[in-house]
């Protein structure tokens, strides 16, 4: 099985459409959607579509925490991702948000740990930032059940993948966009999958990765889409004029 790994999509649908097109292409027969599938971005309700119509298909999705926050958005928003969210949610229909509502924060699949932020206290969305981080999410992963591997995770908006040497010594790599990685089953793995649809990096190109199980590989990929649209799709709303920017500038 091929595992398309998707995170923090962001109400990016043209970034969203691009990677499953690139991810089918490359063999993908698994999608996994890692959260924050809304906020910031200016088409919640479209990708929610998409994603729910995926998800009736045998896709795995968490919830994130934009969409917890589009659930239940602060009543007097103070910061530009809490206005986000109150128009979100004024976007999406009850069943939207009943999907969103159902979510778990975390889900395990054999081997695999999916999470949007950290295993450790998943509902805390802590950011997985450096090797201290890293080792706490994958000791709690290992608490959860000692047979987890590996573990998926966004919430950061960039690549990453931390393992484990032969000496137990916790190592951090910075992977290159489509060189495949072997992830073999006798160390544990925590990979950081990056943004789909608001990539941080000064590259506007899209996040995902991808899993091969039965080869014991992993791939990240960057896949170019049309960030003008994103962005003009932002403008049509009463969001800030900072969401779009960022979309076209890839910060």
């Amino acid at each position: 099985m091929k595992i398309a790994l998707l995170s923090d999509i962001h109400a990016n649908l043209p970034a969203l459409q691009a990677c499953l097109a690139h991810a089918r292409a490359h063999g993908a027969d698994q999608l996994a959607f890692l959260g924050d599938m809304v906020g910031y971005g200016g088409q919640p309700a479209q990708v929610l579509d998409l994603i729910m119509a995926e998800v009736e298909r045998g896709a795995w999705a968490i919830q994130g925490n934009h969409d917890a926050m589009a659930l239940h958005p602060p009543p007097h928003p103070s910061t530009m991702g809490e206005e986000g969210a109150a128009w979100t949610h004024q976007q999406l229909s009850s069943a939207h948000l009943d999907f969103l509502r159902q979510l778990p924060v975390q889900q395990i699949y054999g081997s695999l740990l999916l999470v949007h932020a950290s295993a450790y206290e998943p509902a805390a969305w802590h950011y997985i930032s450096d090797n201290v981080q890293a080792e706490r999410s994958i000791h709690a992963a290992h608490a959860l059940n000692d047979g987890i591997r590996y573990i998926f995770c966004g919430h950061v908006h960039q690549q990453s993948l931390y393992y484990h040497t032969p000496t137990a010594k916790l190592m951090r790599f910075v992977p290159q966009p489509g060189v495949t990685i072997p992830v073999p089953q006798h160390r544990h793995w925590l990979a950081i999958v990056g943004s789909c649809g608001q990539p941080r990096d000064g590259d506007t190109r899209a996040m995902y990765a991808l899993y091969d199980e039965a080869l014991a590989t992993l791939t990240f990929h960057r896949v170019d889409y049309d960030c003008a649209a994103a962005a003009a799709a932002v403008r049509t709303t009463p969001l800030p004029e900072f969401f779009a920017l960022r979309l076209e500038l890839g910060q």
